[in-house]
């Protein structure tokens, strides 16, 4: 640096206090210490707890598909319980069965799954994944609504488990759209009572008044019917027409 002027004065500059940079630091890292470091986070080195939360589910396929039901058990581990950031996260999970057919792929996709759930994050995409799986031999229909495959399924259970601990929420359609999907029923039921005398009678059954519908892609129901000229789904309400 050049000085083309007069030095008529000079002072020395003085560190700034180190005390008062110190003492700032240290309050700002309490802050954040008292707001995050003490949370405990899911991860793959938690180690195992002796007790674990857990719930059963059973899940019973068509005859055809398998003659025994299959118990899936899913334990929950409880993070910072007592305190204002208490969560519930999936850390392990089993499936049972007296049918051995299966025996190796389940054992796999457990082992997997838990490793997954251990591994913390957003593990919300196994639900996805799994209910993308089709059976080459075909899915089937359970309780009214149909399975692509035993892996969709099971996906499905998952999805009800994290959607009780709190980790997804509920996709069902809003009160407006169950009234306008009963409206539709209504009318649906209404023109084809008017077409068939034999209507009536299929009509009792969800699974059979919707004979001539077919498959939504939304929500995997065989419940899209013609309506006014656009497909419309009976059962969750999605509609080509918007």
């Amino acid at each position: 640096m050049k000085i083309s002027k007069k030095i008529v004065g000079y002072s020395v500059a003085k560190p700034a206090d180190p005390n008062s940079e110190a003492q700032t630091v240290s309050t700002t890292a309490s802050k954040v210490e008292g707001t995050f470091a003490d949370v405990i986070q899911m991860h793959e080195k938690l180690e195992r707890p002796n007790k674990l939360i857990g719930s059963t589910y059973k899940l019973k396929t068509p005859e055809h598909v398998s003659a025994h039901a299959m118990y899936i058990t899913i334990n929950d581990i409880v993070l910072n319980e007592g305190t204002e950031n208490e969560l519930r996260r999936p850390f392990e999970v089993f499936i049972n069965s007296k049918n051995l057919e299966h025996y190796q792929w389940i054992v796999a996709l457990t082992l997997i799954m838990s490793a997954v759930f251990r591994k913390g994050g957003d593990i919300t995409f196994l639900v996805d994944e799994l209910r993308s799986v089709f059976d080459p031999r075909g899915g089937y229909w359970n309780k009214g609504k149909y399975m692509p495959s035993i892996i969709a399924e099971i996906g499905e259970v998952i999805e009800s488990h994290l959607i009780d601990i709190g980790m997804l929420q509920g996709k069902g359609p809003s009160d407006e759209q169950l009234k306008l999907i009963e409206e539709k029923k209504a009318e649906y039921r209404a023109k084809s009572e008017a077409t068939s005398d034999e209507a009536s009678s299929e009509l009792e059954s969800d699974e059979l008044w919707m004979a001539s519908a077919t498959l939504c892609a939304k929500c995997s129901n065989k419940s899209v019917v013609l309506m006014d000229g656009c497909q419309t789904c009976m059962n969750c309400g999605d509609s080509k027409c918007g």
